[in-house]
């Protein structure tokens, strides 16, 4: 399947997915002791990460610039300033402390997430090979990782800044190796002002940005509710530990890594619309069930299905766009696309927080299947609309 060629070609991006997933992973198991270390409820909770993604919106929408005028080294400095954002939560000990230390580390998280997704647009094009996918599996597999070892330090006794300190290492690790990768031809250049060479195709349009980010946004939301209070949900509702309760997490994105793996050969062979289709259907499903399941075991087939089905729609639209417009305007695709569907983090956490406060998380994940119904009913007709899909791939 030549997955060992694609890793190869995108090792640079792939290890900021890695550090992008190490850092998600380890919070999503570790949101009950920090929550507790900061003196949040439910509510306050949803709040304090509402607050915090004004700082990943605001780095999104400046990133395209920002790499500009980084040049090729940009991918392997943002990873660096992201590594030192990732010790933050750790040092909370109030909600105005969280809430400060969630801001900065969005902010960097949120350019990585630019950064990386740019990265990988131009490699495709340079290599000719699909491979957003692949790098977005990445990710998922080391978030999965990731929350298992939190979850487990967790069980053991050790306390958030441990946790976190050991991702901020973990991921200068990762920004020193990116930083020795040489970037594609291009990458120093590529930005909203730039004029690489390139393929030419239609500019970035309003109905593009506009469709493909309200599925992002939906996508996001589904999957940042699951990643921050799924183990809350099943220690709960089943009366999990802190290890089984990490399981939640854990699974949502061991599949969705396992999911990205299966669309990095979807994709050759099947229409993005119909994959998007699928996929939403599938986690809509996968959310209802554990939003309802009697017994634990349920509630992580749940998890697991949700996430396979969550795993392809963000990657697809990110291909699915990149394939449909001018080379030049790849970066600010990506961030654009970013900033509508991180409005899936804004909403995201106070519609959870405040459904488990007043109804319970059952309600919370059953308005998050609700949601991602939205997505094959009214906005992906809207999708196909502004860029229609080739008649023949």
């Amino acid at each position: 399947m030549g997955f060992a060629k694609d890793f190869r070609i995108s090792r640079g991006p792939a290890m900021s997915f890695m550090a992008l997933g190490l850092f998600w992973g380890a919070f999503a198991a570790s949101v009950p002791d920090v929550k507790r270390a900061a003196g949040l409820s439910d509510a306050g909770l949803g709040l304090a990460l509402l607050v915090s993604t004004l700082g990943a919106v605001a780095a999104m929408w400046l990133a395209p610039r920002i790499e500009a005028r980084l040049g090729a080294r940009a991918l392997g400095v943002i990873t660096g300033i992201a590594a030192f954002g990732a010790l933050l939560p750790g040092l909370a000990g109030s909600p105005l402390a969280f809430t400060a230390a969630m801001v900065a580390a969005c902010a960097g998280y949120g350019l990585l997430d630019v950064a990386m997704n740019a990265r990988v647009s131009a490699l495709e094009a340079e290599s000719g090979r699909s491979l957003m996918n692949l790098n977005h599996a990445a990710y998922s597999l080391i978030y999965a990782v990731a929350a298992v070892a939190a979850g487990l330090a967790r069980q053991w006794g050790a306390a958030p800044l441990a946790i976190f300190t050991a991702v901020a290492l973990l991921s200068g690790l990762a920004a020193f190796y990116v930083l020795r990768v040489p970037a594609p031809a291009g990458a120093a250049s590529e930005g909203p002002d730039a004029s690489q060479q390139g393929p030419e195709g239609p500019a970035l349009s309003l109905p593009i940005i506009l469709s493909g980010g309200a599925i992002i946004c939906l996508a996001f939301l589904a999957e940042q509710g699951t990643e921050g209070w799924s183990a809350l949900h099943l220690e709960r509702s089943h009366d999990a530990g802190a290890a089984a309760g990490a399981i939640g997490p854990a699974l949502l994105g061991l599949t969705m890594g396992i999911g990205r793996l299966f669309g990095q050969v979807a994709t050759r062979y099947v229409r993005e619309s119909v994959l998007i289709r699928a996929a939403a259907l599938v986690a809509a499903s996968g959310a209802a069930l554990a939003a309802h399941a009697p017994q634990l075991g349920l509630a992580y087939a749940g998890f697991t299905i949700m996430g396979l089905g969550l795993s392809l729609i963000v990657p697809t639209v990110f291909a699915w766009a990149g394939k449909r417009i001018r080379a030049r305007d790849r970066a600010l695709m990506v961030s654009r696309l970013s900033v509508v569907g991180y409005a899936g983090f804004f909403a995201g956490p106070p519609m959870m927080g405040l459904l488990a406060e007043g109804f319970g998380l059952a309600a919370s994940f059953t308005a998050l299947a609700v949601l991602i119904l939205a997505i094959p009913v009214v906005l992906l007709p809207l999708m196909r609309r502004a860029a229609p899909d080739p008649i023949r791939r």
